[in-house]
């Protein structure tokens, strides 16, 4: 299966322009048919505590756009979303759309992000959620979820093989989130994709370095530092015949998380 990310300089708070830039990157990137394709956390507005600006209205127009691009391009679509919740504050989301328009999963983000002061706007999920996409069973994570393995553990134990983490991750961090991809796909064997923003918002610059990892940790793709598409074919049979050789997902001990 192919998959791939969206590596974006996120226009703030311009859903607009950051749809327009969406659909124009992957009109260029002309993806696989039935591809797994991720856009960055909040890569409609960039990562804002303005939630009564940037929540969708009651018609979800970034999930309609999410949604129509899905069919659009024939392609699986996962992004990061925004809802408000009736006491105000919001819900930061991981949303992924099959290629018929329909929802395929809703996560939102267990760890919000208290240093940069999301815990103040943003409630925090409680459900580590999967879908099947076959040939690999996927659970989402957003962003600061990547520090706390014990959530991704949680999934592997579900039986998940393959993880996506949409962030706006800070340059200033950038060597944590390339250790905490690779731990995170050693420690679990799992394919990961990781999909960071780059550029500036009003408080961060952001790096960028989106990777595909494999189970071994190996580095598949990595988007560098620039606004495009990235992607790499994952093929099922590696990640089976790694876990049957070296056998760590089976030696795992009940009962500790």
């Amino acid at each position: 299966m192919y998959v791939a990310g969206v590596q974006l300089d996120i226009v703030w708070e311009n859903k607009k322009a950051n749809h327009d830039q969406v659909r124009a990157l992957l009109a260029a990137a002309k993806l696989p048919k039935g591809a797994l394709v991720a856009l960055p956390e909040m890569f409609a507005t960039g990562f804002s505590m303005n939630v009564a600006e940037i929540a969708q209205s009651d018609q979800r127009e970034t999930e309609t756009f999410l949604a129509a691009l899905a069919e659009e391009f024939g392609l699986h679509v996962c992004g990061g979303v925004v809802i408000r919740r009736p006491d105000g504050r919001g819900y930061n989301q991981s949303v992924t759309f099959a290629p018929d328009g329909m929802l395929l999963a809703r996560y939102s983000k267990i760890h919000p992000f208290s240093y940069g002061g999301e815990t103040e706007q943003y409630a925090a999920g409680t459900d580590v959620i999967t879908y099947r996409l076959d040939p690999f069973l996927v659970a989402p994570f957003v962003c600061y979820d990547l520090r706390f393995p014990e959530i991704f553990r949680h999934a592997v134990k579900k039986g998940v093989q393959l993880y996506t983490v949409i962030a706006n991750w800070p340059e200033p961090r950038e060597a944590h989130w390339l250790a905490l991809l690779k731990a995170r796909a050693i420690e679990n064997q799992a394919f990961v994709l990781g999909v960071n923003r780059c550029g500036r918002d009003p408080k961060n610059a952001y790096s960028g370095r989106s990777q595909i990892l494999d189970p071994r940790g190996n580095v598949l793709a990595d988007a560098g530092n620039a606004q495009g598409v990235f992607g790499a074919e994952l093929d099922p049979a590696v990640l089976l015949d790694y876990r049957k050789a070296f056998p760590a997902i089976q030696d795992m001990k009940s009962g500790w998380l």
